[in-house]
Protein backbone atom coordinates (compact mmCIF):
# COMPACT_ATOMS: atom_id res chain seq x y z
CA UNK A 1 0.00 0.00 0.00
CA UNK A 2 1.25 3.47 -0.88
CA UNK A 3 0.45 6.82 0.68
CA UNK A 4 0.56 9.06 -2.37
CA UNK A 5 1.46 12.71 -1.91
CA UNK A 6 -0.50 15.00 -4.25
CA UNK A 7 0.66 18.36 -5.56
CA UNK A 8 -2.33 19.96 -7.23
CA UNK A 9 -1.90 22.14 -10.27
CA UNK A 10 -2.20 25.85 -9.46
CA UNK A 11 -3.98 26.43 -12.77
CA UNK A 12 -6.19 23.88 -14.46
CA UNK A 13 -6.38 23.85 -18.26
CA UNK A 14 -9.77 22.13 -18.21
CA UNK A 15 -11.83 25.21 -19.11
CA UNK A 16 -9.48 25.96 -22.03
CA UNK A 17 -10.05 22.55 -23.63
CA UNK A 18 -12.51 22.09 -26.49
CA UNK A 19 -13.86 18.58 -25.97
CA UNK A 20 -15.89 18.78 -29.17
CA UNK A 21 -12.77 18.74 -31.39
CA UNK A 22 -10.24 16.50 -29.68
CA UNK A 23 -7.21 15.27 -31.58
CA UNK A 24 -5.92 11.89 -30.41
CA UNK A 25 -2.88 12.30 -28.16
CA UNK A 26 -2.61 16.09 -28.43
CA UNK A 27 -4.32 17.25 -25.20
CA UNK A 28 -3.20 16.26 -21.69
CA UNK A 29 -4.94 16.32 -18.34
CA UNK A 30 -3.72 18.35 -15.38
CA UNK A 31 -1.70 15.79 -13.43
CA UNK A 32 0.64 12.81 -13.70
CA UNK A 33 1.86 10.09 -11.36
CA UNK A 34 5.62 9.65 -10.95
CA UNK A 35 7.60 6.94 -9.15
CA UNK A 36 11.34 6.22 -9.11
CA UNK A 37 13.09 2.86 -8.90
CA UNK A 38 16.44 2.93 -7.10
CA UNK A 39 18.49 0.74 -4.75
CA UNK A 40 16.48 -2.28 -5.85
CA UNK A 41 12.98 -1.05 -4.99
CA UNK A 42 10.22 1.33 -5.97
CA UNK A 43 10.15 4.56 -4.02
CA UNK A 44 7.06 6.39 -2.79
CA UNK A 45 5.02 7.69 -5.76
CA UNK A 46 3.78 11.26 -6.06
CA UNK A 47 1.16 13.00 -8.17
CA UNK A 48 2.30 16.31 -9.62
CA UNK A 49 1.04 18.78 -12.21
CA UNK A 50 1.67 17.58 -15.76
CA UNK A 51 5.05 19.03 -16.67
CA UNK A 52 8.15 18.54 -18.79
CA UNK A 53 10.79 15.98 -17.79
CA UNK A 54 14.34 17.18 -17.33
CA UNK A 55 17.12 14.68 -18.07
CA UNK A 56 20.82 14.46 -18.75
CA UNK A 57 22.02 13.95 -22.34
CA UNK A 58 23.66 10.81 -20.94
CA UNK A 59 20.38 9.30 -19.73
CA UNK A 60 20.46 5.61 -20.59
CA UNK A 61 17.10 5.39 -22.36
CA UNK A 62 18.20 7.93 -24.99
CA UNK A 63 21.04 5.65 -26.09
CA UNK A 64 19.97 2.06 -25.43
CA UNK A 65 16.19 2.14 -25.62
CA UNK A 66 15.08 0.61 -22.32
CA UNK A 67 11.51 1.91 -22.35
CA UNK A 68 8.08 0.28 -22.22
CA UNK A 69 4.54 1.65 -22.18
CA UNK A 70 0.87 0.74 -22.15
CA UNK A 71 -2.37 2.32 -23.33
CA UNK A 72 -5.73 2.04 -21.54
CA UNK A 73 -9.02 3.90 -21.58
CA UNK A 74 -11.39 5.24 -18.94
CA UNK A 75 -15.08 5.98 -19.50
CA UNK A 76 -17.92 7.57 -17.56
CA UNK A 77 -20.84 5.35 -16.65
CA UNK A 78 -24.35 6.80 -16.62
CA UNK A 79 -24.32 7.08 -12.82
CA UNK A 80 -21.05 9.04 -12.93
CA UNK A 81 -18.76 6.18 -11.90
CA UNK A 82 -15.47 5.78 -13.76
CA UNK A 83 -14.86 2.56 -15.69
CA UNK A 84 -11.33 1.55 -16.68
CA UNK A 85 -11.23 -1.31 -19.17
CA UNK A 86 -9.14 -4.34 -18.18
CA UNK A 87 -6.31 -2.63 -16.25
CA UNK A 88 -5.11 -5.95 -14.81
CA UNK A 89 -4.39 -7.35 -18.28
CA UNK A 90 -2.51 -4.19 -19.19
CA UNK A 91 -0.56 -4.47 -15.93
CA UNK A 92 0.47 -8.05 -16.72
CA UNK A 93 1.43 -7.16 -20.29
CA UNK A 94 3.51 -4.21 -19.14
CA UNK A 95 5.45 -6.45 -16.77
CA UNK A 96 5.99 -8.96 -19.58
CA UNK A 97 7.51 -6.11 -21.59
CA UNK A 98 9.64 -5.13 -18.58
CA UNK A 99 11.02 -8.66 -18.24
CA UNK A 100 11.98 -8.82 -21.91
CA UNK A 101 13.78 -5.46 -21.77
CA UNK A 102 15.57 -6.35 -18.50
CA UNK A 103 13.66 -3.76 -16.48
CA UNK A 104 12.19 -4.09 -12.96
CA UNK A 105 8.57 -5.18 -12.74
CA UNK A 106 5.99 -2.76 -11.42
CA UNK A 107 4.13 -3.76 -8.27
CA UNK A 108 0.37 -4.17 -8.50
CA UNK A 109 -0.19 -1.62 -5.71
CA UNK A 110 1.89 1.02 -7.47
CA UNK A 111 0.16 0.45 -10.80
CA UNK A 112 -3.47 0.21 -9.70
CA UNK A 113 -3.50 2.47 -6.64
CA UNK A 114 -1.47 5.11 -8.41
CA UNK A 115 -3.78 4.91 -11.41
CA UNK A 116 -6.87 5.14 -9.20
CA UNK A 117 -5.73 8.25 -7.36
CA UNK A 118 -4.66 9.95 -10.59
CA UNK A 119 -7.98 9.24 -12.33
CA UNK A 120 -10.00 10.38 -9.31
CA UNK A 121 -8.08 13.65 -9.26
CA UNK A 122 -8.57 14.28 -13.00
CA UNK A 123 -12.03 12.72 -13.33
CA UNK A 124 -13.46 15.86 -14.95
CA UNK A 125 -11.14 15.30 -17.90
CA UNK A 126 -13.09 12.19 -18.94
CA UNK A 127 -15.12 13.30 -21.99
CA UNK A 128 -18.86 12.78 -22.13
CA UNK A 129 -19.00 13.20 -25.91
CA UNK A 130 -19.96 10.18 -28.00
CA UNK A 131 -16.99 8.13 -29.14
CA UNK A 132 -14.58 9.85 -26.74
CA UNK A 133 -12.69 8.58 -23.69
CA UNK A 134 -9.78 9.33 -21.39
CA UNK A 135 -6.67 7.66 -22.77
CA UNK A 136 -4.24 6.47 -20.08
CA UNK A 137 -0.52 6.19 -20.82
CA UNK A 138 1.66 4.41 -18.23
CA UNK A 139 5.33 4.19 -19.23
CA UNK A 140 8.74 3.45 -17.75
CA UNK A 141 12.24 4.31 -18.88
CA UNK A 142 15.86 3.75 -17.83
CA UNK A 143 17.13 6.82 -16.01
CA UNK A 144 20.80 6.09 -15.26
CA UNK A 145 23.19 8.81 -16.36
CA UNK A 146 25.72 6.44 -17.84
CA UNK A 147 27.09 5.69 -21.31
CA UNK A 148 27.59 1.94 -21.37
CA UNK A 149 25.64 -1.00 -22.73
CA UNK A 150 24.16 -2.58 -19.63
CA UNK A 151 20.79 -2.56 -17.84
CA UNK A 152 20.12 0.64 -15.96
CA UNK A 153 20.04 0.57 -12.17
CA UNK A 154 17.43 3.31 -11.91
CA UNK A 155 14.09 3.79 -13.67
CA UNK A 156 11.23 6.25 -13.74
CA UNK A 157 7.57 5.20 -13.96
CA UNK A 158 4.98 7.76 -15.03
CA UNK A 159 1.25 7.72 -15.78
CA UNK A 160 -0.44 10.61 -17.55
CA UNK A 161 -3.81 10.87 -19.27
CA UNK A 162 -5.27 12.47 -22.37
CA UNK A 163 -8.90 13.07 -23.42
CA UNK A 164 -9.30 11.64 -26.91
CA UNK A 165 -11.71 10.98 -29.73
CA UNK A 166 -11.32 7.97 -32.03
CA UNK A 167 -7.84 7.11 -33.30
CA UNK A 168 -8.98 6.57 -36.88
CA UNK A 169 -11.66 8.64 -38.58
CA UNK A 170 -13.69 5.98 -40.34
CA UNK A 171 -12.29 3.03 -42.30
CA UNK A 172 -8.68 2.47 -43.37
CA UNK A 173 -6.99 1.37 -46.58
CA UNK A 174 -4.04 -1.01 -46.11
CA UNK A 175 -1.23 -2.47 -48.17
CA UNK A 176 0.56 -5.78 -47.60
CA UNK A 177 4.21 -5.24 -46.61
CA UNK A 178 6.64 -7.81 -48.05
CA UNK A 179 9.95 -5.94 -47.90
CA UNK A 180 10.37 -4.33 -44.50
CA UNK A 181 10.12 -6.18 -41.16
CA UNK A 182 8.42 -4.94 -38.01
CA UNK A 183 9.67 -7.73 -35.73
CA UNK A 184 11.21 -11.20 -35.86
CA UNK A 185 10.65 -14.34 -33.81
CA UNK A 186 12.79 -14.27 -30.72
CA UNK A 187 12.95 -10.48 -30.73
CA UNK A 188 10.87 -7.87 -28.93
CA UNK A 189 7.81 -7.78 -31.18
CA UNK A 190 5.53 -8.97 -28.37
CA UNK A 191 6.73 -6.20 -26.03
CA UNK A 192 5.11 -2.77 -26.04
CA UNK A 193 8.26 -0.77 -26.52
CA UNK A 194 9.17 2.22 -28.63
CA UNK A 195 11.67 0.40 -30.84
CA UNK A 196 8.93 -1.64 -32.49
CA UNK A 197 7.12 1.53 -33.50
CA UNK A 198 10.27 3.30 -34.65
CA UNK A 199 10.98 0.40 -37.01
CA UNK A 200 7.54 0.81 -38.56
CA UNK A 201 7.68 4.53 -39.31
CA UNK A 202 9.53 4.52 -42.63
CA UNK A 203 7.49 1.73 -44.28
CA UNK A 204 4.30 3.33 -42.95
CA UNK A 205 5.37 6.66 -44.45
CA UNK A 206 6.05 5.01 -47.81
CA UNK A 207 2.63 3.34 -47.68
CA UNK A 208 0.96 6.66 -46.85
CA UNK A 209 2.59 8.24 -49.87
CA UNK A 210 0.88 5.56 -51.96
CA UNK A 211 -2.49 6.40 -50.42
CA UNK A 212 -2.69 3.84 -47.60
CA UNK A 213 -3.32 4.42 -43.90
CA UNK A 214 -1.61 1.32 -42.59
CA UNK A 215 0.43 -1.78 -43.42
CA UNK A 216 -0.39 -5.44 -43.09
CA UNK A 217 2.85 -6.81 -41.67
CA UNK A 218 4.04 -10.25 -42.72
CA UNK A 219 6.51 -12.66 -41.12
CA UNK A 220 10.22 -11.79 -41.19
CA UNK A 221 11.45 -15.06 -42.73
CA UNK A 222 9.34 -15.54 -45.87
CA UNK A 223 6.83 -12.64 -45.90
CA UNK A 224 4.33 -15.43 -46.37
CA UNK A 225 2.07 -15.13 -43.31
CA UNK A 226 0.21 -12.18 -41.82
CA UNK A 227 1.16 -10.93 -38.36
CA UNK A 228 -0.49 -7.60 -37.39
CA UNK A 229 -1.31 -4.16 -38.73
CA UNK A 230 0.50 -1.12 -37.36
CA UNK A 231 -1.36 -0.10 -34.21
CA UNK A 232 -3.73 -3.09 -34.37
CA UNK A 233 -4.04 -6.84 -34.27
CA UNK A 234 -5.54 -8.25 -37.45
CA UNK A 235 -8.70 -10.27 -38.10
CA UNK A 236 -10.35 -11.64 -41.24
CA UNK A 237 -13.79 -13.18 -41.72
CA UNK A 238 -14.38 -15.95 -44.26
CA UNK A 239 -17.50 -18.16 -44.21
CA UNK A 240 -18.67 -16.44 -40.99
CA UNK A 241 -15.46 -17.53 -39.27
CA UNK A 242 -13.06 -15.07 -37.65
CA UNK A 243 -9.46 -15.94 -38.51
CA UNK A 244 -6.60 -14.22 -36.68
CA UNK A 245 -2.86 -14.90 -36.49
CA UNK A 246 -1.78 -16.83 -33.38
CA UNK A 247 0.23 -14.95 -30.76
CA UNK A 248 3.99 -15.32 -30.95
CA UNK A 249 7.14 -13.51 -29.85
CA UNK A 250 6.72 -11.16 -32.84
CA UNK A 251 3.07 -10.19 -32.26
CA UNK A 252 1.66 -7.98 -29.50
CA UNK A 253 -0.89 -9.74 -27.28
CA UNK A 254 -3.68 -7.21 -27.74
CA UNK A 255 -6.17 -6.67 -24.92
CA UNK A 256 -8.90 -5.80 -27.43
CA UNK A 257 -7.91 -8.85 -29.49
CA UNK A 258 -8.45 -11.09 -26.46
CA UNK A 259 -11.75 -9.38 -25.66
CA UNK A 260 -13.10 -9.78 -29.20
CA UNK A 261 -12.15 -13.46 -29.30
CA UNK A 262 -13.87 -14.05 -25.95
CA UNK A 263 -17.04 -12.25 -27.03
CA UNK A 264 -17.13 -14.02 -30.41
CA UNK A 265 -16.84 -17.48 -28.89
CA UNK A 266 -19.58 -16.71 -26.36
CA UNK A 267 -21.82 -15.55 -29.22
CA UNK A 268 -21.30 -18.85 -31.01
CA UNK A 269 -19.11 -17.35 -33.73
CA UNK A 270 -16.35 -19.61 -35.01
CA UNK A 271 -12.85 -18.33 -34.23
CA UNK A 272 -9.62 -19.76 -35.63
CA UNK A 273 -6.27 -18.63 -34.23
CA UNK A 274 -3.91 -19.90 -36.90
CA UNK A 275 -1.42 -18.87 -39.53
CA UNK A 276 -3.02 -16.96 -42.39
CA UNK A 277 -1.05 -16.78 -45.61
CA UNK A 278 -1.01 -13.89 -48.04
CA UNK A 279 -1.98 -16.40 -50.72
CA UNK A 280 -5.07 -17.48 -48.77
CA UNK A 281 -6.40 -13.94 -48.41
CA UNK A 282 -5.46 -13.14 -52.03
CA UNK A 283 -7.50 -16.11 -53.20
CA UNK A 284 -10.42 -15.13 -50.94
CA UNK A 285 -10.39 -11.64 -52.42
CA UNK A 286 -10.24 -12.99 -55.96
CA UNK A 287 -13.20 -15.28 -55.26
CA UNK A 288 -15.14 -12.56 -53.42
CA UNK A 289 -15.50 -14.59 -50.22
CA UNK A 290 -13.59 -12.31 -47.84
CA UNK A 291 -16.52 -10.95 -45.87
CA UNK A 292 -14.59 -8.65 -43.57
CA UNK A 293 -11.16 -7.52 -42.41
CA UNK A 294 -10.54 -5.29 -39.42
CA UNK A 295 -8.00 -4.30 -36.82
CA UNK A 296 -8.40 -4.39 -33.04
CA UNK A 297 -6.62 -2.26 -30.46
CA UNK A 298 -7.12 -0.05 -27.41
CA UNK A 299 -6.74 3.14 -29.45
CA UNK A 300 -8.53 1.77 -32.50
CA UNK A 301 -11.14 -0.53 -30.81
CA UNK A 302 -12.44 -2.14 -34.02
CA UNK A 303 -11.33 -0.34 -37.17
CA UNK A 304 -12.75 -1.63 -40.43
CA UNK A 305 -10.51 -2.11 -43.43
CA UNK A 306 -12.11 -0.74 -46.58
CA UNK A 307 -9.48 -1.81 -49.14
CA UNK A 308 -6.44 -4.09 -49.30
CA UNK A 309 -3.56 -3.77 -51.75
CA UNK A 310 -2.19 -7.26 -52.15
CA UNK A 311 0.29 -8.41 -54.80
CA UNK A 312 0.03 -5.03 -56.50
CA UNK A 313 -3.76 -5.00 -56.86
CA UNK A 314 -6.24 -3.08 -54.72
CA UNK A 315 -9.37 -4.92 -53.64
CA UNK A 316 -12.46 -3.25 -52.17
CA UNK A 317 -14.15 -4.90 -49.21
CA UNK A 318 -17.91 -4.96 -48.45
CA UNK A 319 -19.55 -1.82 -47.08
CA UNK A 320 -19.25 -1.55 -43.30
CA UNK A 321 -23.04 -1.51 -42.92
CA UNK A 322 -23.11 -5.10 -44.31
CA UNK A 323 -20.55 -6.43 -41.82
CA UNK A 324 -22.87 -7.99 -39.28
CA UNK A 325 -20.36 -9.89 -37.14
CA UNK A 326 -17.77 -7.16 -36.56
CA UNK A 327 -20.44 -4.51 -36.00
CA UNK A 328 -22.16 -6.68 -33.42
CA UNK A 329 -18.87 -7.39 -31.63
CA UNK A 330 -17.90 -3.73 -31.68
CA UNK A 331 -21.23 -2.58 -30.24
CA UNK A 332 -21.16 -5.23 -27.51
CA UNK A 333 -17.62 -4.26 -26.52
CA UNK A 334 -18.50 -0.55 -26.44
CA UNK A 335 -21.59 -1.26 -24.32
CA UNK A 336 -19.49 -3.20 -21.81
CA UNK A 337 -16.89 -0.42 -21.60
CA UNK A 338 -19.61 2.18 -20.98
CA UNK A 339 -21.47 0.02 -18.47
CA UNK A 340 -24.57 -0.12 -20.64
CA UNK A 341 -24.86 -3.91 -20.34
CA UNK A 342 -23.82 -6.36 -17.60
CA UNK A 343 -20.06 -6.94 -17.39
CA UNK A 344 -20.15 -10.70 -16.87
CA UNK A 345 -16.41 -10.98 -17.52
CA UNK A 346 -15.52 -8.47 -14.76
CA UNK A 347 -13.42 -6.56 -17.27
CA UNK A 348 -14.22 -3.08 -15.95
CA UNK A 349 -12.42 -1.64 -12.94
CA UNK A 350 -14.96 0.67 -11.34
CA UNK A 351 -14.02 3.79 -9.41
CA UNK A 352 -16.89 5.18 -7.33
CA UNK A 353 -17.19 8.94 -7.38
Amino acid sequence: MFCIDIERTPRSRLNETDFSSLEFGAVYSDHMLVADYMEGQWQKPVITPFRHISMSPATSVLHYGQAVFEGMKAFKAENGDILIFRPDMHFKRMNASCRRLCMPEITHDLFLEGLTELIKLDKDWIPSEHGCSLYIRPFMYASDEFIGVKPSKTYKFIIFTSPVSGYYKGTVKVIVETEYVRAAEGGIGFAKTGGNYAASLLPAKLAYEKGYHQLLWTDSKEHKYFEESGTMNLMFIINDTIITPPLSSSILAGVTRDSIITLAKDMGINVEERKISVDEIHEALERGILQDAFGTGTAATITHISAINIKGKEYQLPEVSRRKISNQLNQTLVDIKLGNIPDKYAWNYRIKV
